[in-house]
């Protein structure tokens, strides 16, 4: 299961996901009555990955000519915030 904005929300995506496996995607919206500001329950831990991944230069603009080198970048960068929180502990 995986949270998704509600930008993603349709059938195009999930018939992608149908094909590539059992996948189940729920779409998080914000609320219609909420003004301002709001903390949108799931939707921080998106963006908070994000923000982690942010940290690593490689991955600040899409530099990879392949998507097994961008995956891999990809993979480096968690192992690194992992090892870091590990060595705190």
């Amino acid at each position: 299961m995986f949270f998704a904005d509600g930008g993603y929300a349709g059938p195009k995506l999930q018939g992608r996901l149908e094909k590539i496996g059992c996948w189940t995607m729920e779409i998080v919206k914000r609320s219609d009555k909420a003004k301002g500001f709001e903390i949108i329950p799931r939707r921080w831990v998106v963006e908070r990955t994000f923000a982690w991944l942010g940290r690593c230069r490689r991955l600040a603009k899409d530099w990879e000519k392949s998507i097994l080198s961008a995956e891999s970048w990809l993979l480096i960068a968690h192992i690194k915030m992992v090892t870091r929180r590990l060595a705190r502990n």
